[in-house]
């Protein structure tokens, strides 16, 4: 008990609630960047070393936005998911997409926004997020 069968693999009850809170949480993301004047360019890009949440436009700067969500503050900031490796990869994979890109964007940046759900909703948005090397 306490699994379900999707497609051939073995979802847990709690991976699939976890997975429902991560994409409310990069919904209620993608509204508010667009609410504070960003366009969104795409969501949940995917490449072999990883997955960028949410790629936006500010201007003419290209914005990677990782976005961690959590129900409540219990356990925390959720910004504190975001480590110096996690980081790293979300530029690799920056790099990745602006090759795979025909515009040019001559500014990047790394956004990182955290949502807190319970007993509101509640948004920690943190530009410019430098990469420690």
């Amino acid at each position: 008990m306490g699994q379900t069968r999707t497609t051939g693999s073995k979802r847990t009850v709690r991976g699939m609630r976890k997975q429902a809170l991560g994409d409310r949480g990069e919904d209620l993301a993608a509204a508010y960047l667009e609410q504070a004047g960003l366009r969104i360019l795409e969501r949940n890009f995917r490449a072999p070393r990883g997955e960028l949440d949410i790629i936006a436009r500010d201007g003419d700067i290209a914005v990677f936005v990782e976005v961690k969500t959590r129900r409540t503050a219990a356990l925390g900031s959720p910004l504190e998911a975001i480590t110096p490796t996690k980081l790293a990869r979300i530029r690799t994979l920056a790099g990745i997409w602006l090759r795979g890109q025909n515009e040019y964007f001559p500014a990047t940046r790394i956004d990182a926004l955290g949502i807190i759900i319970e007993p509101r909703i509640q948004y920690f948005h943190c530009p410019n997020v430098q990469v420690d090397s």
